[in-house]
Order: C-alpha cells, then sequence, then structure tokens
C-alpha cells in the first residue's frame, strides 16, 4: 500500500488514467450523437456533486456544471457548454450505464491493487431503497404496502472495496438465495477468495456452483439442517482468547435440498454456543483445512458491510434516487460505487478511523488543489499562501 506513504485527493483520483474515458466511450458508444454532455463529463459531473453535496439532486449538477472549480476539475482547457437541470436528466435516462460499470470495474481494480488487497476477506449482503409508488413506477414490493417500491442493492465488498454490485427490481429477487446467489455467481474477482453472507442466501444448488467455480464461502444456516454426516472433526482444545463463542461440533457432510436432493460436494457444518446469551449458532463452509474457530472470526467480520450501506446512505446519498428510471438508477449506483472506492481508498492509505472525516478531508483537499490551480491559472503564486491550505 504505498509503502505506507500518504496520499492527497487530486493524487488518488490522479492514478485513473485519461485514456480509459476515451476507450470504454468508444467501446460502448457512449458519446454516439452525442456533443455536449459527453460520458467523461458526465463522469465527472456526477463525482464532482456527490463530492460536493451533502444531497445530490439534478439542480446541484447543473450549478456545479458551470463552476469554476469544476471547470478546472473536468480539464480548464476544455470548453463546457451551459445545460440545464433537465438536460442532465434526459442524459442519465439514456445514457449507456454499460460506459459507468466498466469505469467501476476498472477504478476497482486500480485501487485495489494500490492498497494491496489481494487474498482479502469478501463480504456479501443487500440493501433497499424506498420511494412512494407514485414517483417510482419500477420496483418491487417487499411487505404489505403497495404505496412503496422498493430497489435492491446487492454488493460484494472486497476487502475495503466495493468490488461488485448489481440493481435488482423484480419481485423475485426479494430472495436472498436469488439475489446474492447471481451477485455471487458473476463476480469474477471472487474466484478462490472467501465470501461471507447472511442466512438469506440458503440454495444448495448456489452452494454447489460457487464450489465448482472455486469460491470458498461461509455462510449462515438454520440450527435444524438436513444433512448426511460423513465425517467428524476434532474439536481445538484451546479457545481464542478473543472468541465470542464456543464451538460445540465440527463436521463435514452432504447437504440436501427443498427436494431432498444431495449437494454434489461435501459441506462443513459447524456449531457453536454464543457466549453472552448461549444461542445456538450453525455455519456452513465449503473451507475444509482452516480451524472452526477462525471461520467463526471471519463470519463475524461480514458486519463490516452493514458499515459500508451505513457510509452509502448518509455521506453519499445513496437512498435519494436523483434518476428515477431502471436505467438511470444503474448511472447513479455505479457512480455512487465509484465515489466509495475513492473515498474509502483514501481513508485506507491516510489510516483515518471515522467515515465522515475521510469524505470531507477529501473534499478539503480537493478543493485546495482546485484553487491553488485557478491562482496559477490568474499568474498568482499560491505557495504564497500555503499557511492557508489543508495540511492534514
Amino acid at each position: 500500500m504505498c509503502g505506507g506513504v500518504k496520499m492527497t485527493a487530486n493524487e488518488l483520483i490522479g492514478l485513473i488514467p485519461q485514456h480509459i474515458f476515451r476507450e470504454l466511450g468508444a467501446e460502448t458508444k457512449v458519446d454516439h450523437q452525442v456533443k455536449k454532455l459527453t460520458g467523461e463529463i458526465m463522469f465527472k459531473l456526477i463525482l464532482f456533486s456527490m463530492l460536493n453535496s451533502s444531497r445530490m439532486s439534478l439542480r446541484v449538477m447543473e450549478a456545479l456544471l458551470q463552476s469554476s472549480k469544476f471547470k478546472v476539475f473536468c480539464n480548464h482547457q476544455q470548453y463546457i457548454p451551459p445545460s440545464r437541470y433537465n438536460s442532465i436528466r434526459d442524459r442519465i435516462c439514456t445514457i449507456n450505464a454499460d460506459y459507468f460499470e466498466q469505469l467501476f470495474k476498472t477504478i476497482f481494480s486500480i485501487y485495489h491493487k494500490q492498497l494491496n488487497q489481494q487474498k482479502v476477506l469478501a463480504k456479501a449482503d443487500s440493501t433497499y431503497v424506498s420511494l412512494s409508488a407514485k414517483l417510482l413506477t419500477i420496483g418491487m414490493h417487499n411487505g404489505p404496502s403497495e404505496e412503496k417500491h422498493q430497489v435492491k442493492y446487492s454488493v460484494v465488498l472486497q476487502g475495503s472495496l466495493p468490488a461488485s454490485v448489481k440493481v435488482f427490481t423484480e419481485d423475485k429477487y426479494i430472495s436472498e438465495s436469488i439475489a446474492l446467489a447471481e451477485l455471487i455467481d458473476g463476480a469474477s474477482c471472487l474466484k478462490e477468495e472467501v465470501v461471507v453472507f447472511d442466512r438469506g442466501l440458503q440454495t444448495r444448488d448456489a452452494f454447489d456452483q460457487f464450489t465448482g467455480d472455486e469460491k470458498l464461502f461461509i455462510g449462515r444456516s438454520k440450527t435444524q439442517i438436513h444433512y448426511q454426516q460423513q465425517q467428524l472433526n476434532e474439536l481445538i482444545k484451546d479457545k481464542p482468547a478473543d472468541a465470542t463463542l464456543t464451538i460445540t461440533s465440527d463436521s463435514q457432510g452432504y447437504l440436501f435440498n427443498e427436494k431432498q436432493q444431495r449437494t454434489k460436494h461435501l459441506y462443513r457444518v459447524i456449531r457453536g454456543v454464543l457466549d453472552h446469551n448461549g444461542e445456538e449458532i450453525c455455519f456452513i463452509t465449503n473451507i475444509m483445512d482452516e480451524g472452526a474457530y477462525l471461520i467463526a472470526a471471519w463470519y463475524k467480520q461480514r458486519w463490516e458491510i452493514e458499515l459500508f450501506f451505513k457510509f452509502l446512505k448518509q455521506h453519499l446519498s445513496a437512498s435519494h434516487l436523483v434518476n428515477r428510471t431502471l436505467n438511470g438508477i444503474k448511472v447513479m449506483i455505479y457512480m455512487t460505487m465509484i465515489t466509495a472506492v475513492l473515498v474509502l481508498a483514501y481513508k485506507k492509505i491516510n489510516k483515518i478511523k471515522g467515515f465522515k472525516i475521510a469524505k470531507l478531508r477529501f473534499e478539503i483537499e480537493l478543493e485546495d488543489d482546485l484553487i491553488k490551480t485557478i491562482v496559477r491559472l490568474c499568474g498568482g503564486n499560491p505557495d504564497n499562501a500555503n499557511h492557508l491550505f489543508s495540511s492534514a
């Protein structure tokens, strides 16, 4: 991770090579018959708006588009024609979302490597965004009320960074066994990696698919499980000092699905009792060669994705739908994930504890650099006022 050297916000953003906008733009034809709001400008406008506003809106983007700071951020030598908020809205509705998906994957790869987070634990989970059915015509009904429509975001968090995301609006994806199975199945970055998920995902066919694809997993299960035991593993006598449960059994065998069909692969069933309340807990995994207490400790790290979702909703406005078309929702969630990658990489590299402070310092450093550039363009020397700029 950069040899322990801190990096500024501007240095981090500078790791994104300029040529990827041109190459992905040509590949996805994002700018076909478009003269004003190009894919690159839309990328930078949405990113800049997410970093500079606590509540994203089309009018915020309209105002920032013509600000001096955004023009410097985008490229001060490039002319940016003015556009009204309704033009920005229409562009988000129709712009090729594949362009932003490919940018997200590319940018994740850059910062994942920068943080040196190969062979790290991954966490998979989902969160919902709800809106009145009068405002959001697409979406699923998750509950008795027909007055709300919901959009589901399912995310793989690999190490510190979001690595994969899917947007679901159909009712069948209310089931985590369908949504998370599809997410993990499509995440090529998880091959030979360990991913943890909650007990919402129980499908035995999915477990066999993961195992066949060399994706290691740890999940929760109901304590009453249909299971054909093949081998009983010896329990570890020395319980780790930091363990919060006591392992009571550790075995290997075959699972059965709802049709009473046996799984193709062997799985490990680990049972334990939570120390603070005596509740029984059961894990299922295809990891056969690690200690039971280590498996339990890895599962406990799943809580990190809950903190990640809280960060998205509180600090990146993920609960506020700027656009309510499926294409627009996808564009905005990919941009939210890209912004999260930047802020979380900055947080990790600079060893900042809180999400809120990391985002704030990122914004301040970026603004300071933009001001310095404007001063230089005016013929001044920002070094004469170094005491005014952030030195954190």
